[in-house]
């Protein structure tokens, strides 16, 4: 049975250095994530445009999984949507089907008194993160776990933004 979980995390940065950052995310998030990612390598594809196919190692701190291929289905630089599904790894035996998409929206623009709007980079940014998943038996927990991490992940990424 087909399953949705989503989440919205507000962050301060501006949503053009958020999108370029989870966009860089194979050579970023070993970097500033080291707890999490031993290495992320793209194996098919740019790295960026829809087919890419990337390799995720995890850390052995990280539950369930030592490793997940993700295959991009969409990639809108404009709209700053993307969106893949997990081809192998552990979730593969959980999961039937697994397909995380994300859009990185900017947050504000609110009216002044004066008619005028704030600026919109100023006021951060809002990440609209959806998994959608079929669990390949009753017995499989949802994955609240992994909604958990996306949510730190993107206040962890936050914060790296802010400091660089």
């Amino acid at each position: 049975m087909a399953s949705k979980v989503e989440l919205v995390v507000e962050v301060k940065s501006p949503a053009d250095k958020l999108w370029t950052a989870l966009r860089d995310s194979t050579e970023l998030f070993p970097k500033i994530f080291p707890e999490q990612y031993k290495s992320i390598e793209t194996v098919e594809g740019d790295g960026k445009s829809a087919g890419t196919v990337r390799l995720v190692k995890y850390t052995e701190g990280v539950p369930m999984v030592t490793f997940a291929k993700e295959k991009v289905e969409v990639a809108d630089d404009e709209k700053k949507v993307v969106s893949y599904s997990v081809v192998d790894g552990e979730l593969v035996s959980f999961y039937k089907n697994f397909r995380v998409t994300l859009q990185v929206t900017p947050k504000g623009g609110a009216a002044r008194e004066d008619g005028a709007t704030a600026a919109a980079a100023a006021d951060g940014a809002v990440v609209s993160w959806t998994m959608d998943f079929d669990k390949a038996s009753e017995q499989v927990p949802d994955p609240d776990v992994i909604k958990e991490t996306a949510a730190k992940t993107f206040h962890d990424l936050d914060d790296y933004l802010l400091k660089n």
